[in-house]
């Protein structure tokens, strides 16, 4: 009799499991496409509509560590720092071995100051087997590291990246900037010239481009890259400095 009983009980137990998992997974379907809805239309520039469908995502799904890492990066975007935060951590909180979404946590935390708390973010992204994009995590570890000043470890993480991904220009610049730093002018230049072959130009490296060939002895070279910069950033911290000075001079 208990046999009887039992039978359909678990039968009805599997009814209950089988429609439980069926909402399940409509709710995360249902979450995965206004997450890229939200995406397409914040990509547009129409964040209140973005807003609308990542919130949307969330309440068809809480756990869906996506909606918040997209809706942490809205909140960036809009200079909403605190809510920011809130919704990257969230996502950390759902998926904590998503690589993905630890280094976009790292990033997040490194951008606002607390930099030795983004480390083991960018390490934990690396202990994802499926995360794509290691060479990323490690490049943003490396130039973390290097906006705290060790040289060392900053190298460490950047080869590291370059490892990876040996044209990753997130990586070589920085390199560049910590050969430089270390006084290792020659391969510093040697970064820099594999950086300007796959990355564009900017005011950071033009401006390094300056001070490894006025270091070399390479006036010509140096001048190039001081004019350049000129040019193109007149009103830069950089133009107005050492390099801006010298050539008004001229």
């Amino acid at each position: 009799m208990r046999i009887l009983i039992l039978i359909p009980l678990l039968f009805l137990a599997a009814c209950v499991t089988t429609q439980d998992e069926s909402d399940k997974k409509s709710a995360r379907h249902s979450a995965q496409t206004n997450t890229t809805l939200g995406q397409n239309y914040m990509d547009r520039g129409q964040y209140e509509i973005a807003m609308e469908k990542f919130k949307k995502a969330i309440a068809y799904d809480k756990t869906y560590a996506p909606a918040h890492t997209m809706l942490g990066m809205l909140y960036e975007n809009l200079g909403e720092t605190e809510e920011a935060g809130v919704e990257y951590k969230r996502a950390v909180q759902y998926a904590p071995k998503n690589g993905d979404v630890n280094n976009n946590y790292g990033a997040f935390l490194c951008a606002n100051g607390k930099r030795k708390d983004a480390e083991k973010y960018f390490l934990a992204a690396l202990d994802d087997p499926f995360y794509t994009t290691p060479a990323i995590a490690m490049a943003n570890a490396g130039n973390c590291t290097l906006a705290q000043g060790d040289l060392d470890k900053a190298e460490k993480f950047l080869r590291q990246s370059l490892e990876y991904d040996n044209q990753l220009p997130a990586a070589l610049l920085p390199m560049a900037n910590v050969s430089y730093q270390k006084g290792s002018f020659l391969r510093a230049r040697a970064f820099l010239q594999r950086y300007e072959a796959v990355g564009a130009v900017n005011e950071e490296s033009l401006y390094l481009g300056y001070q490894i060939e006025s270091r070399l002895g390479d006036e010509e070279s140096a001048e190039d890259y001081r004019i350049e910069l000129l040019e193109r950033y007149p009103g830069s911290t950089e133009a107005s400095g050492k390099a801006g000075r010298e050539l008004q001079n001229d």
